[in-house]
């Protein structure tokens, strides 16, 4: 039985002239904390980049631009520490997807100060990416209330790479999670993704958009439980998706079938709520999702979507930060000023119905 990583070459029709990734729902709050706790949620995802997650130590990094992005200190990285652990612990997610990590052993400083500040018990997981010039890496930490059984990542054949369909993805991770729902267990494949940046780039993130929607439509197509997210550095709007955009071919708009789509649940956000950066109206943040998380199957519990919140009131330090104070004298600021990252956390929540 072929899968669509035997027929990828095939994958190429014309983008279909629909302009939503899925049905119209009831609009979400943003902005502040959810209107439905996400402790009570029986799945909760947030993604973040979390900006130069880089402690003091520069041993271990080999670019000039890592070093230079650094922690300057001891002092200041244990603060960005403590206040990446403090943010998390208030939301309480299920599962994390952070962007802009240095490497594994950052996560396991943030886990620990999880644990010893909030009582929040969460594991780390990461693989080394190949973006050698920022050195940059996802990872994803999960609380201890569900289970990752998998994590993995992907890479390109030499037949894909001729089509030239497909850019390499440097920075990504596949985490298979278990989920209590009821008295079993159910499976969430998520993907996180951080694409390529700048809206001059959209050309190389439509193609790794494809190249990343390949590797999850077999499970999509199947009915399983899958959700990507990340920073995929969109310039889309929530509302307005073009068919030949990077989203649209995230979700999968330009296979040659609907049973692999996946569905924005940014449009689930009302409009004036859908910025996720510290440039106005920039919504570079998503989360991505399998119908099979949207709909209700009668007379079983399972997952089923509830609703989307761009957290930025965890982020967001005094006033938000001017684009001069973030990015020319972040580490100059004061503390309690200092915005953490220049990116706001995005969380959807799952309950079982």
């Amino acid at each position: 039985m072929k899968t669509n990583l035997d027929v990828f070459s095939n994958a190429a029709i014309g983008p279909r002239l629909w302009l939503a990734c899925g049905i119209a729902a009831a609009l979400a709050l943003a902005g502040s904390p959810s209107s439905a706790d996400e402790n009570d949620a029986a799945l909760s995802v947030m993604t973040w980049n979390v900006e130069w997650f880089y402690d003091e130590y520069r041993g271990d990094n080999h670019s000039d631009l890592s070093k230079k992005q650094s922690a300057p200190d001891r002092d200041r990285w244990e603060w960005k520490r403590d206040a990446v652990a403090e943010a998390i612990a208030e939301v309480r997610p299920t599962v994390v997807a952070l962007q802009e990590v240095e490497n594994r052993r950052v996560l396991w400083y943030l886990t620990r100060a999880l644990d010893r500040n909030h009582r929040e018990k969460y594991r780390e997981y990461q693989i080394d990416g190949t973006d050698h010039y920022t050195e940059q890496d996802v990872g994803l930490l999960c609380h201890e209330s569900a289970d990752v059984v998998a994590v993995s990542q992907f890479h390109q054949s030499k037949s894909m790479r001729a089509t030239e369909r497909f850019y390499n993805l440097s920075k990504h991770l596949l985490a298979t999670v278990e989920v209590p729902v009821g008295d079993t267990t159910e499976q969430v494949h998520i993907l996180i993704l951080h694409l390529r940046a700048r809206a001059e780039a959209e050309d190389l993130r439509i193609r790794q958009a494809r190249l990343a929607h390949l590797w999850i439509a077999d499970r999509v197509a199947a009915g399983e439980h899958v959700i990507v997210l990340g920073d995929m550095n969109t310039e889309e709007d929530g509302s307005q998706t073009r068919p030949e955009s990077d989203v649209a071919a995230l979700c999968g708009w330009d296979t040659a079938t609907k049973d692999d789509d996946l569905i924005d649940l940014h449009d689930r956000l009302p409009a004036s709520g859908r910025r996720t950066h510290l440039l106005p109206g920039k919504q570079f943040d998503r989360i991505l999702v399998t119908p099979s998380l949207i709909e209700d199957e009668p007379g079983v519990p399972d997952l089923v979507f509830d609703e989307i919140t761009v957290r930025s009131d965890v982020n967001i330090r005094g006033d938000l930060d001017t684009q001069s104070e973030h990015w020319d004298g972040y580490w100059s600021m004061k503390d309690q000023d200092r915005d953490i990252s220049d990116h706001h956390p995005l969380v959807a929540t799952f309950r079982v119905k």
